[in-house]
């Protein structure tokens, strides 16, 4: 544990499924009552080697996997202390690292999290945090959405929270309880077919914008049986491989890429919507806000107001919540939501690895 204070300084660190790369925040976070100050943030683009496993590990053994997380771990070790000293910080009470999913099937009990090991801050030696999903797994949960927590107490302001990751979550207050699951896949989609092209992403989403949509495809995207289950749910790259890319795949046989992915655009549209209240107050971050014509979309089809932040928090907010998280964690304070995630209590989830 540390020292209680009145102020904390804590580097967050997340990677998401769209594989984009490692983002970092150093944030300061002040108690009672919780506020918090981003101090410096920056996004460390994966290289090509890293791109190309992290793509395919959800193919591999459990032995495969194993062996990339021992080499993982330390390339992300190293990318923290590079972080650390470029920007000749000092004072960090804490590191809070999400980790990369390589594995993420709840309702088999099965998660893993590359970048967890013991020896993670070796370069860098400070108390660090990760592994915040295996505890409340173990616990009967979905060991997502994990952001929750943060979303309720430093945006509270907002009646509803959305994340355009990989995949697509919601975190809002239902009956004076927070809720939050899962809605569909959206960069993950987006740049698997933006790539078709030659391009790391939809820009704008530009493709999109030029496309037609595909009725047939539309309406089997539509009645994909995981929108008719009730939260608590999370998705993980094995659901898109069993029930998205047969059917993208399939109609790129048929049709442009344009008109490809702007059906599905069309159709994260209707899934997002279809979560939104008329008189909700809605928080857009994440990758996906910086595409302008899904957003446009978006804010023709619901009457919620949908709010786009500064570029700052659309691309660190999930970084600055897990050093949120972390930080609750060394405080022994509840970090995971069961009304979240499913599990059976409300829990302080993560393991601790200790400085030298």
């Amino acid at each position: 544990m540390i020292a209680k204070k009145k102020k904390y300084r804590v580097l967050g660190v997340m990677s998401g499924t769209s594989i984009d790369g490692v983002d970092f925040a150093l944030v300061e976070f002040s108690l009672k009552p919780w506020k918090f100050k981003v101090l410096k943030t920056k996004t460390i683009t994966y290289p090509k080697k890293w791109i190309l496993i992290l793509s395919e590990i959800h193919k591999l053994g459990d032995n495969e996997i194993i062996k990339i997380d021992k080499l993982y771990s330390l390339f992300l070790g190293k990318l923290i202390n590079d972080f650390i000293k470029e920007n000749e910080i000092k004072n960090i009470d804490l590191v809070s690292s999400h980790g990369h999913t390589a594995r993420h099937i709840p309702l088999k009990g099965i998660t893993y999290q590359l970048g967890n090991l013991s020896y993670l801050n070796r370069f860098y030696n400070l108390k660090t945090v990760c592994d915040f999903r295996t505890q409340d797994v173990d616990m009967g949960g979905q060991g997502a959405p994990l952001v929750p927590i943060g979303d309720q107490i430093l945006f509270s302001e907002y009646s509803a929270c959305i994340n355009l990751g990989g995949f697509a979550n919601i975190s809002r207050e239902i009956n004076g309880e927070r809720i939050a699951y899962d809605i569909c896949s959206i960069n993950l989609i987006f740049n698997y077919l933006a790539q078709k092209k030659s391009m790391l992403y939809d820009n704008n989403g530009s493709l999109a914008k030029s496309g037609n949509i595909i009725n047939k495809l539309f309406e089997k995207l539509n009645k994909i049986e995981f929108y008719n289950l009730s939260y608590p749910k999370s998705l993980g790259v094995e659901w898109c491989v069993k029930e998205i890319f047969p059917l993208i795949d399939e109609s790129l046989k048929k049709y442009k890429v344009e008109d490809v992915i702007r059906t599905y655009l069309d159709h994260v549209v209707i899934k997002i919507s279809d979560c939104l209240n008329e008189n909700d107050k809605v928080l857009i971050t994440g990758g996906g806000a910086n595409n302008k014509f899904f957003v446009s979309s978006l804010k023709n089809k619901t009457k919620a107001q949908i709010i786009i932040p500064s570029k700052n928090l659309i691309e660190y907010k999930e970084a600055v919540i897990f050093g949120f998280l972390g930080l609750l964690k060394i405080l022994n304070i509840n970090n995971c939501l069961s009304s979240a995630t499913g599990a059976i209590k409300d829990h302080c989830s993560g393991k601790i690895i200790s400085a030298n």
